[in-house]
Formats: C-alpha cells, sequence, structure tokens
C-alpha cells in the first residue's frame, strides 16, 4: 500500500521537525504524524494542522529563526509523497 502524505503539515514538521513538534504541542508523535496522513488514513488530519497547535509551532519557528509564516499553515491540502508505489 503506498504511504500518502499531505501538505501543508509534511513540509511544516519536515522543516521544524517532528520530534520538536511533538515536544512543542505537548503532543504524542504518532498524533503528530496524523496530521500528515489523508483524513479517513489512520485518523489522518487531511495535511491540516489543528488551530492550537498551529499557532505553538508558529511561535517556536519565529523564535528560532525557522521562516515559516502563518500563510505556511494556511495552504491547500494537497498529497506530497507517494512512496512504495508498484
Amino acid at each position: 500500500m503506498p504511504t500518502m502524505h499531505m501538505d501543508p503539515a509534511k513540509s511544516i514538521l519536515d522543516l521544524i521537525g517532528y520530534d520538536t513538534a511533538a515536544r512543542v504541542t505537548g503532543k504524542h508523535i504518532s498524533r503528530v504524524y496524523r496530521w500528515t496522513y489523508p483524513s479517513g488514513v489512520r485518523e489522518g488530519t487531511g495535511g491540516v494542522i489543528p488551530h492550537g497547535d498551529a499557532l505553538k509551532l508558529l511561535a517556536h519557528a519565529r523564535s528560532e529563526g525557522i521562516g515559516l509564516s502563518e500563510a505556511d499553515f494556511m495552504r491547500a491540502p494537497v498529497i506530497v509523497e507517494q512512496a512504495g508505489a508498484a
């Protein structure tokens, strides 16, 4: 089965780091990964990071000099990766 990941969550998490995002938001790492899954797949959110968590990640990015803006979180969800497809 192909692994699908969705933006904007995947790009944001690739930039910040999945472990860092889990620490900053206080979420389990498995929840953070679910933000990158399509809706209806393993409890995915369709690439959308919940608002409260997005605010925490944005504040962290700003404090660390990571180039993220509000607009990065508001992009339309799209599938960005399909690995393992035969």
